[in-house]
């Protein structure tokens, strides 16, 4: 939703939030249906692999008697999860996910359980890199972050995924870039 001619006013909510004269072009929520990428399909494949096999050997160690067999109950339950995150928790994700763009930074808000609320600004130059992916609910990309893995660390992109007018928000971001805004 594209909001009319921002008012004077911080709108409420955003006192404290939003700098000086920053005034909000566009509000939206990501598409919280289900959107499989293609390394989610190895991923869950790799999921089924791991908690069928623990639930042959708990089938296998059930057979022997005694209560043994339980200890596998773990691994089934991380087969289950791995298998489901794709289609079960993004979704869920996105749906406690909010975006705004102002006139000088995106931000991306979240109230996940457990997690509590975060609110991550990302400010918006001549030199952000934007990029544009296009589909029924499209993606505009604006900035990366490191994150930490086993390994060491991978760029991520950040961006508003999954959102329905994708190429309306991308012409606002250019608009900021160019100083139209």
């Amino acid at each position: 939703m594209t909001l009319p001619d921002a008012p004077a006013q911080t709108p409420s909510g955003w006192v404290g939030i939003l700098d000086p004269g920053e005034t909000i072009r566009w509000q939206g929520r990501p598409d919280s249906g289900i959107h499989l990428r293609g390394g989610d399909y190895a991923l869950m494949a790799f999921g089924l692999f791991f908690g069928g096999f623990a639930l042959v050997w708990m089938a296998l160690v059930w057979g022997a008697g005694g209560s043994f067999w339980m200890f596998g109950l773990l691994h089934f339950a991380v087969g289950v999860a791995i298998v489901l995150w794709p289609a079960l928790g993004r979704p869920y994700l996105r749906r406690h996910t909010w975006y705004t763009l102002t006139d000088q930074r995106a931000f991306i808000a979240a109230n996940v359980p457990i997690r509590g609320k975060t609110l991550k600004s990302y400010p918006i130059s001549k030199d952000s890199p934007l990029t544009l992916e296009t589909g029924a609910f499209g993606s505009v990309f604006f900035a990366t972050e490191r994150q930490r893995t086993k390994n060491g660390y991978r760029n991520v992109r950040v961006g508003f995924e999954h959102i329905a007018n994708a190429r309306e928000v991308f012409s606002l971001f250019r608009d900021i870039q160019r100083g139209d805004a």
